[in-house]
């Protein structure tokens, strides 16, 4: 499964995790424990060449300064998007990579149009950006607690499309990532951070509350990727219970993504009559 620029999912594989625009999404059916061969330990050495790669592009990103990159992580409770950015944009240059987490609105952002809070965190030219959660939230949360009317969310779907279809035009590039996991896989990792006093603090009883929605969320998730998964602004369905397979899959996404660009570095200056003293 390797690609012949990048260590990392070759291109026709990346493309059975993308969500073509139209596609029926059924998450119950789809292996959120799929293994990638050669294996666990073959693909781990694999991910360093693909950070290294990544890093690489993303320099000459920031060089040509013309273009940027969104990446958009969604999942449910403990799904891993923490993990992912640690793991696949920790070596990357910190400079050049800006994370924003969408929490609870405050009152001021309540008081704009929902995508007002959004739109001022999108990556400028050269930078990458990554959503842990994003405006998804507002035809997710929203509508699982039916904070607004049907009639206010529906809407949301076609003003997501028109707005990253805007972005995208504009010179953003973006990529969407569902991580998927199983209620059982939930279920072990809130064990666990019940378990471990230095992760019980990510914890609270809203979190736990939280899984009697998990067919709720299910529902709202499938319907979102398959009125919003569009050529310009795909997601990916990223087996996400095994985390080296879904931080592997990321990465070679992102790599793919970037390579297609064919970033350049800018012109130098003609400094050849410079002499140093």
């Amino acid at each position: 499964m390797k690609d012949e620029k990048a260590d990392g999912v070759a291109k026709s594989d990346i493309d059975q995790y993308r969500v073509k625009p139209g596609q029926k999404v059924a998450l119950a059916g789809i292996d959120s424990r799929q293994k990638i061969p050669p294996g666990k330990k073959a693909i781990k050495e694999r991910q360093q060449g693909l950070l290294q790669r990544l890093s690489d592009l993303q320099y000459l990103l920031f060089a040509e300064h013309r273009r940027r990159l969104l990446v958009v992580l969604q999942a449910m409770d403990t799904g891993g998007k923490d993990s992912t950015i640690r793991r696949v944009f920790g070596p990357i240059n910190p400079q050049g990579v800006n994370v924003t987490g969408f929490k609870v609105p405050t009152a001021d952002e309540l008081a704009h149009d929902f995508l007002w809070r959004i739109h001022r965190r999108v990556p400028g030219a050269g930078d990458i950006g990554v959503f842990n959660r994003s405006h998804y939230e507002d035809v997710l949360v929203v509508r699982v607690h039916q904070i607004v009317p049907e009639n206010v969310w529906r809407k949301r779907y076609r003003q997501i499309v028109d707005f990253e279809r805007y972005l995208v035009q504009t010179g953003t590039v973006i990529r969407k990532f569902y991580l998927h996991i199983s209620r059982d896989e939930q279920r072990k990792r809130l064990e666990a951070r019940l378990q471990n006093p230095r992760k019980r603090w990510k914890m609270s009883r809203a979190d736990l509350a939280e899984r009697q929605y998990w067919d709720h969320y299910i529902a709202a998730y499938e319907e979102a990727l398959v009125r919003t998964s569009t050529r310009w602004a795909p997601w990916y369905v990223v087996p996400a219970d095994r985390k080296w397979v879904r931080d592997y899959i990321v990465a070679s996404v992102l790599v793919s993504t970037l390579e297609d660009l064919d970033l350049q570095l800018p012109l130098a200056p003609k400094l050849d009559d410079i002499t140093l003293n």
